[in-house]
């Protein structure tokens, strides 16, 4: 299901918003759940990320808490996308997911209507799927201080995403935790650039590093 925080009356992108999660829980998701919360600043900053009238700004709704076996989230997030579909029929759309939504958003990338991911601090466990992501812009953020996912482990998916044709890059938040409190304004400042830079599609090469701030550093820039 997706909850539109920014209708557009007549839609020429969309950006989703999907919050993290647990690696296991069948509990049902709540809009008031911590991970659902702490999303919305990171919408606001979708929101405040251009001047156009004509994006749709929306969150994912889940089913459950977790990932589980099944990979909940992800049909969640596929459920989304035909929903998107029937509200503003086919239009590019950008996915902005933290934890286990940006492992979602990353895996629901396979949707040909993704044109871009904003992965904040993913859950990328070796092996994730990447040959679904030939030709797809995505971009990586992660605090170097994340104790609860791996920042070297997103360096090495979008490593090998690039070997499967992605344009992907990743940035590194300095003192950036988990939860994105830590260098707050930073995180919520780097979403806003990057994600008009995902609407507009099209970049330069070691552009990134100027997007984040100085709090941020660019590893492996993008070359699109």
């Amino acid at each position: 299901m997706v909850v539109r925080r920014r209708p557009a009356a007549r839609a020429g992108a969309a950006v989703l918003v999907l919050h993290g999660g647990r690696e296991h829980s069948r509990r049902t998701s709540k809009a008031w759940h911590l991970a659902a919360l702490r999303m919305r600043p990171v919408l606001r900053a979708a929101v405040a990320s251009t001047d156009r009238r004509d994006v749709l700004v929306g969150e994912v709704r889940y089913r459950y808490q977790g990932w589980n076996a099944t990979a909940d989230p992800v049909d969640d997030t596929a459920r989304a996308l035909d929903e998107l579909r029937r509200l503003a029929s086919e239009v590019p759309v950008t996915l902005v997911g933290h934890s286990m939504g940006g492992r979602a958003a990353l895996r629901a990338a396979a949707d040909p209507a993704v044109r871009g991911v904003l992965a904040l601090a993913p859950w990328c466990p070796p092996g994730e799927p990447v040959d679904h992501l030939a030709g797809t812009r995505i971009v990586v953020l992660h605090g170097d201080r994340d104790r609860v996912t791996d920042p070297g482990a997103s360096e090495e998916y979008v490593r090998r995403a690039r070997s499967a044709g992605a344009r992907a890059g990743l940035v590194l938040v300095r003192g950036g935790d988990h939860a994105m409190l830590r260098r707050g304004a930073d995180w919520h400042r780097a979403t806003a650039a990057i994600v008009a830079q995902l609407l507009r599609a099209q970049s330069a090469p070691g552009s990134l590093e100027g997007l984040a701030g100085r709090a941020c550093a660019a590893r492996d820039p993008l070359s699109w």
